[in-house]
């Protein structure tokens, strides 16, 4: 199973370092790493998700406990949040393509950064299941290179979670 990790941490040289090699000495794959200034000065959120049963999830979470510099750390799998990713996609366009691609990432909300005689550059944001079907969508044109962020995310204070209203709109759609 994928969990979301949000830790916080102090923000000081090596910390990255000293939680990356804690996982990767247990033999964890981080998939998605993001890390960025949090809401009090000389403070960084790290938002990673890694693969891993609750119980080996739960062990690293209590060694990374022990190191210093961490602060809190929040396994938010299961809570219901606001998740972003942001992505840049290279698509090859041609002449008789490029409109067609154009109205595909508009159906996205995907923006055009940049134009050039024989692809198309866009900007994709969004949940990560926004980015895996962009990406499907548009393989055919060809894809020549994919620059994703990792995810980030925050907990919903409203506490409402739109996977869960999103799986009983599908329910009654049937």
């Amino acid at each position: 199973m994928k969990h979301t990790l949000s830790v916080l941490v102090e923000d000081e040289a090596g910390v990255l370092t000293r939680i990356a090699g804690l996982f990767a000495r247990r033999g964890f794959n981080i998939e998605s790493l993001a890390v960025g200034h949090a809401e009090k000065e000389d403070i960084s959120r790290i938002t990673m998700v890694v693969e891993g049963d609750d119980r080996a999830i739960d062990q690293v979470v209590k060694q990374l406990d022990k190191l210093i510099n961490v602060l809190k750390i929040s396994d938010i799998t299961e809570v219901p949040c606001v998740e972003r990713e942001l992505m840049l996609l290279k698509v090859h366009a041609s002449s008789a393509t490029r409109s067609e691609i154009v109205e595909l990432a508009q159906i996205f909300r995907a923006r055009v950064v940049d134009v050039a005689e024989e692809s198309l550059t866009l900007e994709v944001v969004g949940d990560p299941g926004k980015m895996v079907a962009i990406v499907q969508v548009l393989a055919r044109f060809g894809i020549r290179e994919v620059a994703r962020t990792g995810k980030i995310a925050l907990p919903r204070e409203s506490g409402v979670n739109t996977e869960y209203l999103k799986s009983i709109a599908t329910v009654k759609a049937l």
